[in-house]
């Protein structure tokens, strides 16, 4: 059996196809590329709109592969979740969204296989604070109470039961508490942009006018007289 080769390749999951960059990396492989695409897009299905690395191992002599997925990165499970296009830019005084506690297991059960950890309430804990630092509200608290919360043990009984996904009731309440975190989102946009435009105007007045007429109280130069050229002897 020869030495087995591996490729590696980022792909949209459940939209991977023969082109490059797996198509190039295995045609040299004489490997069925078909076959190849045809199974990563069935293992990402569910990480549709998002980027996940896959590992391609083939025999070079049966031509056969294995295929092992990675996850994409938190932040990107995070934002899938409740259908937010970007995180905060301003995560400690803007917060972009909202996650319910039992999406925030869903997310550490696709992680906890990639991340250092040691039960899926460490797993927990790490997804917390990407939802701190990406500026996501977790069942309308702050992450940093929801850390202290979990280390009093008050989710112990949530985690240990592995539901991801909140009741009716909870999804309304969250909903509300997204659409007010989104108009807060929106106007505070709209102060940038208006703040950024009136800069702009400032200076290129500034330019203007500077460009246009010589300082306030300057003096023109005065020219030099010309020097008598030495009389003759």
């Amino acid at each position: 059996m020869g030495k087995k080769q591996t490729v590696d390749a980022l792909v949209e999951g459940g939209k991977a196809t023969a082109g490059p960059p797996l198509g190039s990396s295995l045609g040299p492989l004489k490997v069925n590329v078909g076959a190849v695409v045809a199974k990563i897009n069935e293992m990402t299905k569910d990480f549709k709109g998002m980027k996940v690395p896959v590992k391609v191992i083939v025999d070079p002599e049966t031509k056969e592969f294995d295929i092992t997925i990675g996850t994409p990165p938190t932040t990107q499970l995070l934002m899938k979740e409740i259908s937010l296009e970007k995180g905060s830019g301003e995560p400690n005084t803007l917060k972009a969204g909202v996650i319910s506690f039992e999406q925030v297991i869903k997310v550490a059960k696709m992680k906890q296989s990639s991340l250092i950890v040691k039960n899926l309430k460490s797993a927990v804990k790490t997804v917390v604070g990407s939802c701190q630092s990406s500026g996501i509200l977790i069942d309308g608290k702050e992450a940093r109470e929801i850390l202290k919360e979990i280390d009093e043990g008050k989710f112990d009984n949530l985690i240990s039961s592995g539901k991801t996904e909140p009741s009716e009731e909870k999804k309304k309440q969250l909903a509300e508490v997204a659409k007010d975190l989104s108009a807060k989102v929106k106007e505070r946009e709209k102060q940038k942009a208006v703040a950024k435009a009136e800069a702009e105007a400032k200076a290129a007045a500034k330019a203007a006018a500077t460009g246009a007429t010589p300082a306030a109280g300057a003096t023109p130069a005065k020219a030099e007289p010309a020097k008598a050229a030495p009389a003759k002897k």
